[in-house]
């Protein structure tokens, strides 16, 4: 490398200004072409977007080098950087990220069907040099970000639950970081998909309301396990009001499955989806969007991604804490009043209290079997413990899907104003609060229990 390090030239890899890229052919005759992006990789590594069978491609294939040149947005530094070509990926984190941004770009210009990303060609930085020319001073950052970081990792650390972890970021992320509109979405080991449970900003709060792997920034996020982050509005990542079903898309059924409505602006010009994830593990999503064009740049995914971070580690900490302790609480007495008909549809677990759609997957599993035990004998208080041991829920083996599905659960019923919620006690502990006689249906059975 250079005296000039690659990091610190992370603004002029941001797409704003197109970069100026000069290839040979193995006669020396030189081609220079306009490039849509140059991706920061590593500390030594560049990836270009290679979009075109042109002769820059040719060239690049024939003597497998290159330079480009960069320009920073905001002071308008150009520099040039020499370049080896190493290897072309179609797939993988970095070919999905540069695809993500790609797709942002072409809809700023309004070129989607012209901009498509063909590959993510690798290359290792030689030589950086300065290129000459006037500058402006760099402007005074609004938000101080490692400051924001650190008040929000702090304030992580006073969190008792799950619950209270989660709405503790996105309330942190508008008060430190300015930004407005974020949600957090948990994986769903049972299917390639995630849920909200937790957002902030939002006309509806969307608890529930689920993405597919692969689908958005949010998706493609997951599956990739990489922050994706775009600055210009795209069709190609937004997202549908209605819940994403995978089946359903892949014809496997016709009719569409009742869903909640996903939170999301209906127009938003920035996004940004980090991971949080326990190495390769990942745990779930934290989407950061504004309705102003080019808000998170790479200092906003550095700082998101800390905090992401954070987040993985509080939850490894709290699910090896004891779930039992001696202190217990009794839930009140209420009084029962209407009657409330709980049907079940084995085939996808989803639980309606009349014709009226509320959960589904474990979430509805964890709840029919609640109500189940409560109208066979009378029963309000339960242990996370016993719905781990329960093999009949068939819940994932890591123990914060328990906790995020129960929180899943307790913020619908909330919503919902339903005849019943949940409410906690002790450690590991929580009751079934209930204020209506209940009759429950399961959908194929023929017997139908009755409270009277």
């Amino acid at each position: 490398m250079t005296e000039i390090c690659l990091g610190v030239l992370r603004r002029s890899l941001e797409g704003v200004v197109a970069s100026v890229l000069a290839t040979c052919d193995s006669d020396g005759v030189p081609n220079v072409s306009m490039i849509s992006q140059v991706h920061y990789v590593d500390r030594d590594r560049v990836a270009l977007s290679y979009q075109f069978f042109n002769k820059t491609r040719r060239n690049l294939l024939q003597t497998r080098q290159a330079s480009v040149q960069i320009v920073d947005p905001e002071t308008f530094a150009h520099h040039r950087m020499v370049l080896d070509y190493e290897r072309t990926q179609t797939a993988g984190p970095v070919f999905e990220s540069m695809k993500a941004k790609l797709a942002g770009i072409a809809s700023h210009h309004g070129m989607e069907n012209v901009f498509r990303l063909l590959g993510a060609d690798i290359f290792r930085v030689r030589a950086i040099e300065a290129v000459s020319g006037p500058t402006v001073p760099l402007s005074v950052e609004i938000w101080p970000l490692l400051a924001a970081t650190r008040r929000t990792c702090a304030a992580m650390d006073g969190c008792a639950d799950l619950e209270e972890l989660l709405d503790c970021v996105t309330i942190h992320l508008n008060q430190d970081f300015g930004i407005c509109h974020s949600m957090i979405l948990m994986v769903d080991d049972h299917a390639d998909r995630l849920y909200t449970l937790a957002s902030h900003g939002y006309a509806i709060s969307g608890i529930g309301s689920e993405v597919a792997f692969g689908e958005g920034v949010i998706g493609v996020a997951a599956r990739e396990n990489v922050p994706i982050r775009i600055g210009h509005m795209t069709r190609e990542y937004r997202y549908s009001a209605a819940v994403s079903d995978t089946a359903r898309r892949a014809g496997i059924v016709g009719e569409e499955r009742p869903g909640i409505p996903f939170p999301g602006l209906p127009a938003p010009r920035s996004q940004m989806a980090v991971p949080i994830s326990a190495g390769a593990q990942v745990l779930g999503v934290l989407l950061v969007e504004a309705e102003e064009v080019m808000r998170f740049g790479f200092e906003e995914e550095d700082a998101l991604s800390l905090v992401a971070g954070q987040i993985a580690s509080r939850i490894a900490l709290m699910c090896r804490q004891d779930l039992e302790e001696a202190a217990e609480s009794s839930p009140a007495v209420v009084p029962l009043s209407g009657v409330i008909n709980v049907r079940f549809h084995p085939f996808d677990q989803s639980v309606f209290f009349g014709n009226d759609y509320l959960i589904k997957g474990v979430a509805g599993a964890i709840l029919w079997r609640l109500v189940r035990e409560h109208v066979a004998t009378g029963r309000t208080e339960f242990t996370l413990r016993e719905l781990r041991l329960d093999a009949t829920l068939r819940l994932p083996a890591h123990a914060e899907n328990l906790d995020a599905r129960l929180i899943l659960l307790r913020k619908r019923l909330e919503e919902r104003s339903a005849c019943l919620r949940i409410e906690k006690g002790g450690r590991g502990r929580f009751h079934l609060v209930v204020t209506s006689r209940i009759t429950l249906e399961e959908i194929g059975d023929p017997e139908r229990i009755t409270v009277v």
